[in-house]
């Protein structure tokens, strides 16, 4: 079995995408394919980062709170930040 190392990307769909193509090499055949991907590094990971769909969540339970006069005073708010 012959190894070839080329880089490439994953579109959003699922689908391999060379950023070369493989030259000089032909085989009609199925051949095996390992992706590598490297795991993020600390510096590359926010713990600030809220994923687009919790925040989302989040708005659409304030939304609905404030609908249906589920609130607190400001004064209140400050207090807990406060505490913190």
């Amino acid at each position: 079995m012959k190894a070839i190392e080329v880089t490439g990307k994953i579109d959003s769909e699922g689908n391999l995408i060379l950023d070369q193509p493989i030259r000089e090499i032909t085989y009609p055949h199925q051949v095996r394919v390992i992706v590598l991907v490297p795991e993020p590094t600390a510096a590359e990971v926010d713990p600030d980062d809220t994923p687009v769909e919790e925040i989302k969540a989040s708005l659409k339970r304030a939304l609905q709170q404030a609908k249906t006069g589920q609130t607190r005073p400001i004064s209140e708010l400050w207090d807990r930040i406060d505490a913190e």
